[in-house]
C-alpha cells in the first residue's frame, strides 16, 4: 500500500475527516480532500499528496461532477455530515430533508458513483455515530435517524460489492473532541440553561474511559478498516466510543 493508491475523503476540512487525511498521508496514500468550506479546506491542501475539491455534497449536480472528476479510486471515506438539534415536536420537513440530503442521500450516491471506479482490494468506510444505536437525545432525533440510515446503507453496499472484492464498513464515533462537538455542547447548554464547560465535563464523565475521544483515534480505526489487515471484514460497524456503546 502506498503512493500508487488514491483516496477520496469527504468532510476533510476538520475534525475526523482531517484526521483521516493525515493518517492516509502518513500511509503514503494520495488524497482528494472534499469539503464545502473552501477556506478551511486549504489547511488540508497543504499536506503532501493532497488535492482539494470544494463541493457542497447537498447539491446533487456538484456531487455528480465530483464523481466524474476521479478516474480511479482505492479508498472512499464518507466523513461529511451535518448535525441538527431540534426538539422532535418542532422538526420540519425542510429540516429533515436538509440533514438527510447530506448524511444519508449524499453518502449513498457517493458510494454508488465511486464504486464504479473501485476494483478488488478497495474499501469504503462510512462515518455513522453511536447516536444511530442509542437514539441520543430528543433534540438530535433527525441526526440519529440519518446515522442509522448510514448503517443500513453500509450493509447494503457491502453485500452488493462483496463479489467484486470491495469492502464496505462503518465507524460509529461516540463523544469526540471536534469543533462540531463543541458547537453541539454550546447549543445544548443554551437550550438547557447550563454552563457549557460543566455540560461537556458531564458528557465525558458518562464515558467508561472517562474522556472524550480524539479524531486521530477514529482515524486509526478507519485506516484499519481500509487496510489489508481488515481483508475479511465487510458490512460491519465499529464503535469508537470509549466503551460508551458496547453492543453492535
Amino acid at each position: 500500500m502506498g503512493a500508487d493508491r488514491t483516496a477520496v475523503v469527504t468532510g476533510a476540512a476538520g475534525g475526523i475527516g482531517l484526521a483521516v487525511v493525515d493518517r492516509l498521508v502518513a500511509e503514503g496514500v494520495a488524497v482528494v480532500a472534499v469539503d464545502r468550506d473552501e477556506g478551511l479546506l486549504a489547511e488540508a491542501g497543504r499536506r503532501p499528496g493532497v488535492t482539494t475539491r470544494a463541493v457542497d455534497l447537498g447539491d446533487r449536480h456538484a456531487r455528480t461532477r465530483l464523481v466524474a472528476e476521479v478516474d480511479r479510486l482505492d479508498y472512499l471515506v464518507n466523513a461529511a455530515g451535518v448535525v441538527s438539534l431540534v426538539p422532535v415536536a418542532d422538526v420540519t420537513v425542510e429540516e429533515w430533508d436538509r440533514v438527510m440530503r447530506v448524511n444519508a442521500e449524499a453518502l449513498f450516491f457517493l458510494c454508488q458513483g465511486f464504486a464504479e471506479r473501485m476494483g478488488a482490494g478497495s474499501a469504503i468506510v462510512n462515518i455513522s455515530s453511536t447516536a444511530a444505536k442509542t437514539g441520543a437525545i430528543a433534540e438530535a432525533a433527525v441526526y440519529a435517524a440519518s446515522k442509522a440510515a448510514v448503517l443500513s446503507i453500509t450493509r447494503s453496499f457491502a453485500t452488493h460489492l462483496a463479489p467484486r472484492g470491495v469492502r464496505v464498513n462503518a465507524v460509529c464515533p461516540g463523544i469526540i473532541d471536534t469543533s462540531m462537538g463543541d458547537s453541539v455542547v454550546r447549543e445544548l447548554a443554551t437550550r438547557w440553561g447550563e454552563d457549557p464547560e460543566r455540560l461537556r465535563a458531564a458528557r465525558a464523565s458518562g464515558v467508561p474511559m472517562g474522556r472524550e475521544g480524539e479524531p486521530r483515534e477514529c482515524a486509526a480505526a478507519i485506516w484499519f478498516l481500509l487496510s489489508e489487515d481488515a481483508s475479511y471484514i465487510t458490512g460491519q460497524n465499529l464503535n469508537v466510543s470509549g466503551g460508551q456503546v458496547n453492543w453492535g
